[in-house]
């Protein structure tokens, strides 16, 4: 059973030092977790989109060095990253543009800037934890009305994954990383959880399954 509270680093102002420092050690934990990898590889099957949004995607470097490993399939993407802050630097936009990909960034509520754009694929990586599952089968239910592609890279709930999250400070993960880990594995997702929560109307074939190490991994291909 999915157990949700409320992680440290959602209610920190983006400038707080200690923020900055946890969005260091997520940086670190999704090189750990595998999660560019994961997720490069579970939207290699999608057919090249023109347009990709990705909710919750923070300062941008993790889709950054999920771009990197795409580029070549998928050139000339124009990435929409959706966040509640404005943390995109023009240095991480110069970075994506210098791989033919042109990066634009909307602040504010999720319900509220996907519905103003219709990509073609959208990614989630580490967000979906953090709703309850009535808010994320609204959510879920807006992605397909807006997009023909949908990924989402989790935390898995297990008993290994958890024991990892406790173990964050072996990385030098400060107070906020060591709360909001264990907090996210938690609330993560195991079996076909997200399966159960995405619409049953139109079309679609599911994916849903654990990867290697910590990541639980959910697609939809509109069919």
């Amino acid at each position: 059973m999915r157990v949700l509270v409320p992680e440290i680093l959602d209610h920190l102002a983006p400038d707080d030092p200690r923020a900055l420092r946890s969005r260091r050690d997520l940086a670190r934990i999704n090189w750990v977790m595998c999660q560019a990898a994961i997720m490069a590889n579970t939207l290699a099957d999608f057919p090249a989109p023109k347009t990709i949004a990705d909710i919750g995607g923070g300062d941008g470097r993790f889709l950054l060095s999920v771009a990197r490993r795409l580029v070549k399939r998928w050139p000339g993407v124009k990435l929409v990253i959706l966040d509640q802050q404005a943390i995109v630097s023009t240095e991480t936009q110069s970075k994506f543009a210098a791989l033919g990909w042109d990066c634009a960034a909307m602040q504010g509520d999720i319900f509220q800037t996907l519905p103003q754009i219709a990509p073609d694929i959208v990614t989630v990586n580490l967000f979906l934890h953090h709703l309850e599952d009535a808010a994320l089968a609204r959510l879920l239910a807006l992605v397909a009305r807006r997009a023909k592609g949908f990924a989402a890279c989790e935390p898995r709930r297990s008993a290994f994954a958890l024991l990892a999250s406790h173990l964050v400070f072996a990385l030098g993960a400060n107070d906020v990383t060591r709360h909001d880990a264990v907090a996210s594995v938690r609330a993560g997702f195991r079996d076909s959880e997200l399966s159960h929560l995405w619409p049953q109307a139109g079309a679609w074939r599911l994916g849903e399954q654990a990867a290697f190490p910590f990541t639980h991994v959910f697609k939809a291909h509109a069919i």
